[in-house]
């Protein structure tokens, strides 16, 4: 039975059953930062679970995609070498938020097992937790399950969400392989063989953990359930790995076509295998490749498959050419696979590409390193960081110190490495603790749409430190919050309002509005009179700074839209920030824009404010909002119903948002590009100005260019032709100049080559150089050892502020036999406390003791003729 086929056919079990088929979730959780990746069925469910996310069913079923290789579940380093890990999996659940509990989820699990997929009974092994006395009978006494299969478990059979919160005990199902394979049942002490495989878990939910640790029942008790595809695909395929099945062998044959390894059952293959999978679906949900959070781990997962690939012998390439492969495999069931395949393609072959300029970096790195080396071990800091910063891997270093006789202190790796993990379990946002909010009843009405001015009344006062206050007295600061106010809170980018909150014999002056729980909290400072709790107010909002805001709020949603039509659609919006003064939207993108590009995003939004078309907003529901076609983080969280709004000439943009917008595109004024610059690797930032602000800029550019022709003494329209000439002539300066240096540098190499020694008929010349830079010492000994046309040469800068020493060696290609630059270089930097390496005809060092250089230099000639005996 095909994977696809089980899929289908598990679906298709529950709906009958009364289960709405529910789609995968994206691999980024909406609804939990304390995650990475959704990682078990059961997340895109967690809300419903909690009671904080009604649906409109009860039962639910999905095959939900997973990715387990970061944080507490990290399976990364096992992937390949065993038989059932992997970092990307389906998870087949089905699940009963308060409607059916133990008897019909273990009913359901056996009808499937044994009647649907026709699995034997007496190939079956069944646990329940040793507390629950209920679930035993039910699989006894009604399912008729054999007594001598069934275990009763402590801690492998009960299930919690964290510490607090949902829990219970769970019911697990155990595929026998039979007595040829080497293992015991669960809870004997051969249970980490791998005869008995877990292949289904009935968790339920039946408790709410307290902070005392109590478990205290839950009013409406739920079942979560989660079935491997993979493992279950193995039992039905009659297959002992993973690996075999019909999922992975078009993928291990891929793989061995990309990398030339015939071998496909090679541990490497299977890493790659593995990879492609996870890192396609999160591309896919838009995760990109960067230096930290979850692109952390994509990259690092990329990295993994690629030198895996390495290490079987694939040469350039390779590992975007297996998208296709995964496409055929897993397109059809994965649409949204299928829909970004060029853009997972295009994103992994960048990666490749940076990564093989990593290693051309790093082994540069490391040479330098390896040749201003105290002593004989690499320092464990210097490891980490070719490894942390530059991304170079620890294994490849370790191979380069083997081979040039120098130790590596792993232990010292190994503890800066420690040392960056507390740093980054200290400062991720998963998990973070955020403080309490301010604890308020009821809710603000929000009138800003449509005035700027309103009626109100205070309905809460709190200082600074959130205690709530009966009176602010004058130049006290504090928040207001009214009953209704037209002033908009701080959310989705767009920042709060500013302006007065006038009552009768003062002013409050707000600074800033923030949202929090369904009110509106005006920041500010009472400038005169007195405010008590429940004085009525007339909040008149600063008009001209929420007209400028407005405009860059709807010239982003036109961006938006330009930049998917331009770049495609694998853009996202990634973060923004609209203020009076600009915009900022990030987004996900892989390279640096063209000039052509931005152009064209620029003029593709300036046609739309020229059509000054009617904006409209619209409330409908979210379904209906998707149908449309609105634009919006679907994995955020958004209310049944939406505000969807349209700008722009036949509907350009479409988007959900809650913000302020202008009328008509036309009152934008006009758009224009500041600057595009990369933040984050995957992730581009532009920065816009509009309306007052763009003619502004404008302005200034044209003062700029006034002002430039004034010193080129030349019209504006001139300075273009100006400063080419200036720079053409600068061009034949500096080759005059480089002319003459090089003729300076031939007479210096003629006087240097009367102080060569004679050491056994070859010439020896060692020479301290001053005002040399260590830089041009390469292009110094070419030409010394031109002169020379046979001789040895060594050549040393010392720089005595900074303590450093560089160091040249170079033997003509008559000598090398006989004479290494590599071992003489190593000699003189041995001396200044450094050392060096290189080829025979050349080598370079570094050390500290400046003062030992001249000794080092008059060394040379009695190790040459040391040499030579």
């Amino acid at each position: 039975m095909k994977s696809a086929d089980i899929r289908q056919a598990f679906l298709s079990f529950f709906e009958e059953q009364g289960h709405t088929i529910v789609p995968s979730s994206s691999l980024v959780p909406g609804n939990d930062p304390t995650l990475l990746f959704t990682n078990a069925g059961m997340v895109p469910f967690k809300d419903v679970f909690l009671g904080r996310d009604p649906r409109p069913y009860v039962r639910a079923t999905s095959s939900q995609r997973c990715v387990r290789a970061g944080g507490k579940h990290n399976d990364l380093d096992n992937v390949g070498y065993t038989a059932r890990h992997h970092t990307f999996f389906e998870m087949l659940g089905n699940f009963s938020f308060g409607d059916y509990f133990k008897r019909d989820a273990i009913r359901f699990a056996w009808t499937f097992l044994t009647e649907v997929l026709g699995l034997p009974k007496e190939k079956l092994w069944v646990t329940v937790h040793i507390s629950d006395d209920e679930a035993e009978r039910i699989w006894k006494d009604e399912m008729g399950i054999d007594p001598e299969r069934f275990s009763t478990l402590d801690e492998d059979n009960f299930w919690q969400m964290g510490d607090t919160g949902p829990c219970g005990p769970s019911s697990e199902i155990f595929f026998d392989h039979g007595p040829e394979v080497w293992g015991g049942p669960p809870g004997s002490p051969e249970e980490d063989g791998d005869r008995y495989i877990e292949i289904w878990n009935l968790v339920f939910m039946q408790f709410d953990r307290d902070a005392a640790g109590t478990l205290n029942p839950l009013p409406k008790p739920s079942i979560d359930t989660g079935m491997g595809l993979e493992r279950i695909a193995a039992v039905m395929q009659g297959v002992h790995s993973n690996y075999e099945i019909d999922l992975f062998q078009h993928l291990l044959e891929a793989a061995s076509q990309a990398t030339g390894h015939s071998d496909t059952t090679a541990p490497s293959l299977r890493v790659i295998a593995d990879h492609i999978r996870s890192c396609a679906f999160l591309i896919a949900d838009g995760v990109l490749p960067s230096n930290e959070g979850r692109g952390y781990v994509l990259r690092r997962i990329i990295r993994r498959a690629i030198r895996h690939g390495h290490k079987l012998g694939a040469r350039g390439n390779f590992f975007h050419k297996l998208v296709g492969a995964l496409d055929a495999e897993m397109g059809e069931a994965y649409p949204e696979l299928r829909e970004a395949r060029h853009q997972i393609e295009r994103v992994l072959l960048k990666e490749e590409e940076q990564f093989a300029r990593t290693l051309e970096h790093g082994m540069g790195l490391l040479e330098e390193a390896l040749a201003g080396l105290e002593g004989d071990t690499l320092p464990g800091e210097t490891v980490f960081k070719l490894y942390d910063t530059y991304g170079f891997p620890y294994d490849l270093t370790a191979d380069v110190c083997r081979e040039r006789d120098v130790r590596l202190d792993e232990a010292g790796f190994k503890a800066a490495l420690e040392a960056q993990r507390e740093r980054a379990r200290a400062a991720s946002q998963f998990g973070a603790d955020y403080t309490a909010a301010i604890e308020l009843e009821g809710e603000t009405a929000f009138t800003g749409y449509e005035q700027l001015e309103d009626r109100a009344t205070v309905t809460a006062l709190v200082d600074r430190e959130g205690n709530a206050l009966a009176e602010l007295a004058p130049e006290q600061r504090g928040v207001v919050v009214l009953d209704r106010t037209p002033f908009y809170g701080e959310s989705g980018g767009q920042v709060g309002d500013t302006g007065y909150l006038e009552l009768e014999g003062g002013r409050f002056l707000v600074t800033d509005t923030q949202k929090q729980a369904g009110h509106h909290l005006h920041h500010g400072v009472l400038l005169e009179g007195a405010l008590a709790v429940g004085a009525e107010v007339h909040p008149r909002v600063d008009a001209s700074l929420r007209a400028a805001t407005v405009r860059n709020h709807s010239a982003t949603h036109l961006m938006h839209k330009a930049l998917r039509m331009v770049l495609g659609d694998h853009v996202q919006q990634k973060g923004s920030l609209v203020t009076p003064e600009r915009l900022r939207f990030d987004f996900s993108h892989f390279e640096p824009m063209t000039g052509e590009q931005l152009a064209e995003v620029e003029r593709l939004v300036n046609e739309q404010i020229l059509a000054n078309a009617a904006t409209r907003t619209e409330q409908m529901t979210l379904d209906q909002a998707k149908e449309r076609g609105a634009a919006a983080l679907f994995e955020a969280k958004y209310a049944d119903s939406v505000r969807v709004l349209t700008i722009g000439a036949d509907d350009f943009s479409i988007e959900l948002c809650g913000g302020t917008h202008v009328a008509r595109s036309g009152d934008i004024g006009c758009f224009h590009i500041v600057s595009e610059a990369g933040i984050a690797s995957g992730v581009r930032r532009i920065e816009a100005i509009t309306g007052a602000g763009a003619l502004a800029w404008f302005r200034e550019q044209e003062a700029r260019l006034n002002r430039i022709g004034e010193r080129l003494k030349a019209k504006p329209e001139q300075a273009e032709e100006r400063v080419d000439s200036l720079l053409e002539r600068n061009r034949t300066l500096e080759k005059e100049l480089e002319r003459l240096k090089a003729k300076l540098a031939s007479a210096a190499g003629n006087d240097m080559l009367s102080e060569a020694h004679e050491v056994q008929g070859i010439k020896v010349l060692a020479k301290r150089l001053d005002g040399v830079a260590g830089k041009e010492l390469r292009g110094m000994l070419d030409q010394l050892k031109n002169k020379l046309g046979s001789g040895i040469v060594v050549l040393g800068v010392a720089d005595a502020e900074a303590g450093k020493v560089s160091l040249i060696a170079g033997v003509t290609d008559d000598l090398t036999g006989r004479v290494k630059a590599g071992e003489l270089v190593n000699h003189v930097a041995s001396q200044v406390g450094g050392k060096g390496g290189g080829r025979p005809d050349m080598a370079q060092a570094g050390g500290s003791d400046v003062s030992a250089l001249p000794g080092a230099l008059e060394s040379v000639p009695v190790w040459v003729e040391e040499r030579l005996k």
